[in-house]
């Protein structure tokens, strides 16, 4: 099986899965416990809080453990209680609760990106809270969020950034960035699936979107998972020691990947020109729907996306293509290829030539 699809989700890490394994079978105590199995657990959070909190340095007492990603967007745009504004390319776990606040949508353009004038003009509206990925999942776009966040911030206006899918493949910082709040996930850098984290400054009044137990400072009631949070932490403390080779390596499959797609008459890269992430490609092979392709690759062994995962049961076109102004006809022949450091030059050269068996 080729698996071309770590946007999506990635293979826990064995030394994750190794760190974990005590917290799932012996030291099972609830961290909210006085006893010693309860200090146990409620010690391994503080470790991996601090692990979470080098790897996009801010301080750990600035971290909020979450379920994943989805809730720490959901968490962070709670904070919204004016007018909110978000980019037209952002996760669906940004995009939906965003509209049912009826938040104003920022345009990119064809390559996918923000331009200043666009935020100037945003800013005259006067929004409260401001939402834009840092990296987007289906074409890899990287948003110029310190510019962006400088910009806003000029004018008091908090900024969130959605960082799922870009930290562990680039630096990010969040004292550098600008931001007010970043969104983490887990299974994006090789660890658990249901564990991620919101990254808020101190100057901001968290308000929970769980009540309950005042579990993570009283701003996410639930007792902790925590054998998914030391495995959060010991997977974010590979992606910091390990960035450069991982980076390194998954540059160099990509740029072999879309040096062999461009050979091919009938494919599109999209966003080619746009700064990306050193792992993604979204192409489109002309007249040819990306879902039949996904699913002949599948039966092929070989696991890609056509667009977001988590909204992969439609069939309507990207809505990320779509606001880049990509046509409907063509945004649906959309694939995504996602690659990992652990991918070799071997399974991009047989993708490529299952691709071309397709009659490209």
């Amino acid at each position: 099986m080729i698996y071309f699809d770590n946007n999506a989700t990635t293979q826990i890490d064995e030394r994750v899965l190794e760190e974990m394994l005590p917290f799932l079978k012996t030291m099972y105590g609830n961290p909210s416990s006085v006893h010693r199995l309860g200090r146990i657990a409620k010690s391994a959070i503080e470790i991996a809080r601090e692990q979470v909190a080098a790897l996009i340095d801010a301080p750990s007492s600035q971290i909020i453990f979450t379920s994943g990603g989805t809730e720490a967007n959901n968490l962070a745009l709670h904070h919204s209680n004016g007018l909110l504004a978000i980019s037209a390319i952002e996760h669906p776990c940004v995009a939906e609760p965003a509209s049912r606040k009826n938040a104003q949508i920022i345009s990119v353009n064809a390559d996918g990106l923000i331009e200043p004038e666009t935020i100037a003009e945003l800013i005259q509206n006067r929004p409260d809270f401001v939402s834009i990925m840092l990296a987007n999942n289906e074409t890899g776009v990287i948003q110029p969020i310190t510019e962006i966040a400088a910009q806003l911030n000029e004018h008091g206006i908090v900024v969130h950034t959605d960082a799922v899918q870009a930290v562990g493949k680039i630096p990010v910082s969040f004292s550098k960035l600008g931001v007010q709040m970043l969104s983490l996930s887990s299974h994006k850098i090789y660890g658990a699936k249901g564990c991620g984290a919101l990254v808020f400054d101190k100057s901001l009044s968290i308000q929970p979107l769980l009540l309950g137990g005042g579990q993570e400072q009283n701003r996410r009631s639930g007792t902790e998972n925590v054998a998914a949070i030391v495995g959060f932490g010991k997977a974010a403390e590979f992606a910091k020691s390990e960035l450069e080779t991982r980076h390194a390596k998954m540059l160099e499959l990509h740029l072999l990947l879309e040096s062999e797609l461009e050979k091919l008459p009938r494919v599109t890269i999209f966003a080619k020109n746009a700064p990306r992430l050193p792992n993604t490609t979204l192409f489109g092979i002309d007249k040819i729907e990306g879902e039949w392709v996904l699913l002949t690759l599948d039966q092929k062994g070989v696991c890609v996306s056509s667009g977001s995962a988590c909204a992969s049961e439609g069939q309507e076109p990207s809505p990320v293509l779509l606001a880049m102004g990509i046509s409907p006809e063509q945004a649906k022949t959309a694939i995504r290829v996602s690659l990992s450091h652990r991918n070799t030059q071997a399974e991009v050269l047989q993708f490529i030539e299952i691709i071309k068996s397709l009659g490209v």
